[in-house]
């Protein structure tokens, strides 16, 4: 295969249309990710490596620099995710990017050098590379592989010899991702990477009969991973946004290369990839990256949902991503698009939170801006083995900075920091008698699991309610348990979680609350955080709640980690027990207090007062506000009854009255 076959082809249409005119805008508008990537192209050109990029699914912050020849299996400590790394190639995109943007020609020698050199040594029939050569790693050197090769197109070192060298293992990776599929590839994100991959190679290979068949067998297969892999709500299965935005930009790449190639593409790809790209713009934090939820890190996500907007010509995804395309999405997208982007349109969503029920994740947002409140909650499936112990856990981000955190996941090796991260003392929930809920064999793999029960998500002007439990706790030796937690959202500063606690027996409760490192974290009668940006209040109205502050960590980007302070309580029980805690959220400029007390409630009926286990109140008060809560743990109204709280009348499971605005009679009904 010569050179001109590749590149003077009328019948192909790749993601880069002009790359003078790329590059220029480029130049004139993204300065400084241009020197970054240029010098990320000067390292590989020294054979220094460092995995860094947005997209690097393993980031590493040690460089390792390789003196003579490049060792591509060695590995720097414990860890193979650095061979995965080295292998995948992604940074000779980098190195087609520096070409591009300054024309030196020392970047296509360096590619080609490092191609060459990798094609000779890692040979798929040798045993000793089978660390190179899983098929995710197959799969994405299709991809960054075929984006760096077409940059050097111009380049008179890109000779006949080197194109057909490439062409030949091209061909190589695309026979071996034909053969090796099976029902883990169908219900794994390793499924999408490889065939995405394949199709790659379908389209922009030459054409023949063989790069047919790469094409409608990756779209069949596509088309089947979509379906049982992406809930209905559009969430991958695999409860990890990081694998989640994989495999949304895998079908975002085939999407907008099968529309610039006239290729068919199965309805239910466009529909589910759409969906996708939706989950990413409600799970987004206000400071737009995603929630370190499952395997997953601190990523601006703007990327994602700017080519899907893009793509499905949204204004609404455009709302959610860049104003205008940033670097990545310019190169991907092409120059065309950079004025199409441009010109579409910025419309607001009209919901502001979201219940994605199929995969148990709830978002509650105050607004759509920078300086927003947000929680997460999550009550669903683990998702496999991205997945970790995290049912029942909220995240809280608050006035541009985060509050209260997942702690991410730091490394993938079977060791402890790996549990660490994993189980459900690293993660804001509550914990039985020291012991997990879902327990962890090895670095992927679960002995047992937790049943979630997903519950009511409701939206009302004033507030808003989410609750759900989960049977990780049916099968203790002491007496079975169910855990149920309700989460009340007086809009737009104030949260209440209610911990509830089924049993007949008696156990320890431990409730996790793990902070940003970013701020003070002080522990008295009630735990204050401080910043230089917020003040958080959590108050606990439940009597004989034992707190403390604990050391914790956090992972933001996988290889990193960092100290944090959680708060830890304890609390002992027979029969059942609850936990009601209040937590406020204020500007550090603009701090308002929060009063809180627990009422005693009153049958209007038999004149009785109930139990607590029962049904429980609490008023509180923030500046000119006043709310009274009532909360029913079971069913109370027998024959017919009503109930009074701090004198408030009315009827209900979960009701609220807005004492600041006069009501005391009927209140608003969250649960009935």
């Amino acid at each position: 295969m010569v050179k001109k076959d590749f590149f003077h082809r009328r019948d192909m249409h790749f993601f880069l249309d002009d790359i003078d005119k790329i590059t220029k805008y480029v130049l004139e508008n993204q300065k400084e990710e241009a020197k970054k990537i240029i010098k990320i192209a000067d390292d590989i050109c020294n054979q220094v490596f460092l995995f860094n990029l947005r997209w690097d699914m393993e980031r590493t912050y040690e460089p390792v620099q390789f003196q003579n020849k490049i060792d591509w299996l060695y590995m720097p400590k414990d860890d193979p995710e650095w061979i995965y790394a080295l292998n995948r190639h992604r940074y000779w995109i980098c190195l087609g990017q520096a070409y591009a943007l300054t024309k030196n020609e020392k970047y296509t020698k360096t590619f080609i050098y490092q191609l060459c050199d990798w094609i000779n040594n890692v040979k798929l029939e040798d045993n000793k590379s089978q660390l190179a050569w899983r098929t995710i790693e197959a799969g994405l050197r299709c991809e960054y592989w075929l984006k760096a090769f077409f940059y050097f197109k111009d380049s008179e070192y890109l000779t006949d010899e080197v194109c057909n060298k490439f062409y030949q293992s091209m061909i190589q990776h695309a026979e071996y991702l034909m053969e090796v599929y099976d029902s883990f590839r169908l219900m794994s994100n390793w499924g999408v990477l490889q065939n995405h991959g394949l199709f790659m190679v379908g389209v922009m290979l030459p054409k023949s009969e063989r790069t047919k068949q790469y094409i409608e067998t990756s779209l069949s297969r596509l088309a089947e991973e979509i379906q049982i892999q992406v809930y209905r709500d559009g969430t991958h299965w695999e409860q990890s946004p990081m694998y989640h935005n994989e495999v949304t930009h895998c079908y975002l790449d085939v999407l907008f290369l099968a529309k610039k190639n006239n290729i068919h593409i199965p309805a239910i790809i466009w529909e589910k990839t759409k969906d996708m790209c939706y989950v990413n713009l409600y799970w987004k934090k206000p400071n737009h990256c995603q929630v370190m939820q499952g395997d997953s890190d601190d990523t601006d996500i703007r990327d994602i949902l700017s080519k899907g907007a893009y793509l499905y010509k949204d204004p609404i995804l455009k709302f959610g991503g860049y104003k205008r395309l940033n670097f990545d999405c310019v190169w991907d997208l092409g120059y065309m698009a950079i004025a199409e982007y441009d010109d579409l349109k910025i419309q607001e969503p009209k919901e502001k939170s979201k219940a994605l029920d199929d995969s148990g994740n709830y978002y509650m947002r105050s607004e759509w801006t920078e300086e927003a409140n947000f929680l997460h909650f999550h009550c669903g499936t683990l998702g496999a083995g991205h997945g970790h112990a995290d049912q029942l856990h909220i995240d809280l981000f608050v006035n541009g900075e985060d509050i209260l955190v997942d702690g991410g996941r730091y490394t993938y090796v079977n060791k402890p920091e790996r549990y660490l991260f994993k189980n459900s003392t690293a993660h804001n929930t509550i914990v039985v008698d020291d012991v997990s809920f879902t327990i962890c064999k090895d670095s992927w793999e679960c002995s047992k699991l937790s049943q979630p029960v997903k519950q009511q998500f409701i939206i009302r002007e004033k507030y808003e309610f989410v609750q759900g439990g989960h049977l990780g706790y049916y099968d203790l030796s002491t007496g079975s348990i169910f855990i149920n937690r309700k989460v009340i959202y007086i809009k737009p500063d104030i949260y209440i979680l209610v911990d509830e606690f089924y049993t007949g027996t008696k156990h320890k409760y431990n409730q996790y609350f793990h902070f940003n490192d970013k701020g003070k974290l002080l522990c008295n009668d009630q735990i204050e955080y401080k910043s230089s940006r917020n003040y958080v209040e959590m108050i606990f109205a439940t009597e004989n709640v034992k707190k403390e502050i604990i050391d914790s960590k956090i992972s933001r980007h996988y290889n990193l980690i960092e100290n944090n302070k959680a708060i830890k309580t304890t609390i002992y029980g027979k029969g059942f027990q609850s936990v009601i805690t209040v937590l406020s959220t204020s500007s550090i400029q603009n701090v308002e207090k929060l009063w809180v007390k627990k009422v005693p409630v009153r049958s209007t009926f038999k004149g009785i007062t109930f139990l607590d286990s029962m049904i429980e109140a609490i008023t509180i008060q923030k500046g000119s506000r006043k709310y009274t809560i009532v909360v029913a743990h079971q069913e109370y109204a027998s024959p017919t009854d009503m109930f009074e709280a701090d004198g408030c009348i009315g009827f209900g499971n979960v009701v609220v009255f807005d004492r600041g605005k006069g009501e005391n009679k009927i209140g608003e009904v969250l649960l009935w």
